[in-house]
């Protein structure tokens, strides 16, 4: 029990570190106070660059396969990737208002439950590439993932793996759960896509412009 309290207070505290934040303030720039708002790596990409956004993703995956593994004990394990989750969505370090949890739920779930973290990137690059929506992207690979340890990853017996289901379970709801603005904006029609070119950009500028005008 020690150690699972001692896990979980490792993994909030590693989970908390605001890498999107962090990476702002090295460019001079509260993530907090452009693009929608997020310190998240999506956001970080969109009003930061590709590199700061890249790394950005990396780090907050990084440190929820961290929590994961920090600990030799399953139940520690689970306990140190719980507490990054909650880090790094409610972060005691910015006043627990944290990101949506998508590249640290990657890394939690690539620590627990790797086939169906597998299946999950997979689910979000197919749905991303043919929508070009990380919203739309990240709830369906989330979903994914809360479900597919119930059928994938039977490593482990017992109450051990029902606990390790359900926990990654209420963790992906939890990333649905961050994403209800883009879910009312997906069914509205106004959520951004993703854009790759130059053209794309001036294509949702004329768009957002027009909406200002009416």
């Amino acid at each position: 029990m020690q150690q699972a309290l001692v896990a979980a207070a490792c993994g909030y505290l590693l989970g908390s570190i605001p890498f999107g934040y962090l990476a702002g303030r090295l460019r001079g720039v509260d993530i907090r106070k452009v693009g929608s708002g997020n310190i998240g790596a999506t956001n970080v990409w969109r009003t930061l660059g590709r590199g700061p956004g890249a790394a950005v993703f990396v780090l907050d995956a990084l440190k929820g396969a961290l929590a994961a593994s920090l600990f030799p004990s399953p139940a520690a394990a689970l306990c140190g990737a719980v507490g990054a989750m909650l880090g790094h969505s409610f972060p005691v370090f910015l006043g627990f208002k944290g990101g949506k949890g998508v590249a640290t739920g990657l890394g939690v779930a690539v620590g627990l439950v790797p086939h169906s973290a597998a299946l999950g990137l997979a689910v979000w690059v197919v749905i991303f590439l043919c929508s070009r929506y990380v919203s739309l992207a990240s709830v369906a690979a989330a979903a994914t993932v809360g479900a597919a340890p119930w059928f994938l990853d039977r490593g482990g017996d017992g109450c051990g793996r029902i606990a390790v289901c359900a926990a990654v379970s209420a963790l992906a709801a939890l990333v649905v759960l961050k994403h209800r603005g883009n879910m009312v904006r997906l069914v509205r029609g106004t959520e951004n896509r993703f854009c790759f070119t130059k053209k794309q950009l001036e294509a949702r500028a004329r768009k957002e412009n027009g909406d200002g005008v009416r």
